[in-house]
């Protein structure tokens, strides 16, 4: 049974526990790959925790011409392939959210790839497997229908993509504080 990253975001305590697990990550060369970002700075203590959606139609990937960032079977939009990735910086142009980031050291684009290396066997990844408050969760499509049901998100306060964002995400996101207008994204 496939499943997903949830996030709730108004969980989160802005503990960084994600960061550090995210570069222990195998192939992540200590290099974390998520972001833990102050919403309101220097007003309140909010955070939010943002890596790579997974989008099922990923503007990274329709950039490259290169063809270096491949879609794994299971949803993962991964970092670009070294061997192919020609340091053009297309994706990180193209990416609505900012995720991508380019190495100039190296010539290569890395985001986070959903810790293909243990979801691809149903094992969390390292970001979802240490945080303390559950704002990132390994759930299934149930779970998660679940969770909908839960906190009554039938109301358009359930987002599986941004407005801006041409088709689904692999990833899904719980934000009724921030379309409620409470908080901002950017």
């Amino acid at each position: 049974m496939q499943k997903r990253l949830y996030i709730e975001l108004e969980n989160c305590i802005g503990c960084r526990s994600c960061l550090a697990a995210c570069t222990q990550c195998g192939g992540h060369e200590q290099r974390n790959r998520n972001y833990v970002y102050d919403v309101n700075p220097l007003k309140d203590r909010q955070t939010m925790p943002l890596m790579c959606l997974h989008c099922v139609n990923p503007a990274c990937a329709r950039s490259c011409p290169a063809q270096a960032i491949q879609i794994h079977e299971t949803g993962a939009v991964l970092s670009a392939l070294v061997e192919k990735c020609i340091g053009c910086q297309n994706c990180t142009i193209a990416c609505p959210y900012g995720i991508p980031k380019f190495d100039t050291e190296q010539n290569l684009m890395y985001k986070c790839d959903l810790c293909i290396d243990r979801t691809k066997d149903n094992i969390p990844p390292m970001c979802a497997s240490v945080c303390p408050t559950n704002t990132l969760q390994w759930l299934t499509d149930e779970e998660i229908d679940q969770k909908k049901k839960q906190f009554g998100l039938d109301n358009g306060k359930w987002v599986t993509s941004l407005p801006y964002l041409e088709g689904e995400t692999n990833v899904k996101v719980n934000l009724p504080g921030i379309l409620q207008g409470t908080t901002k994204l950017f």
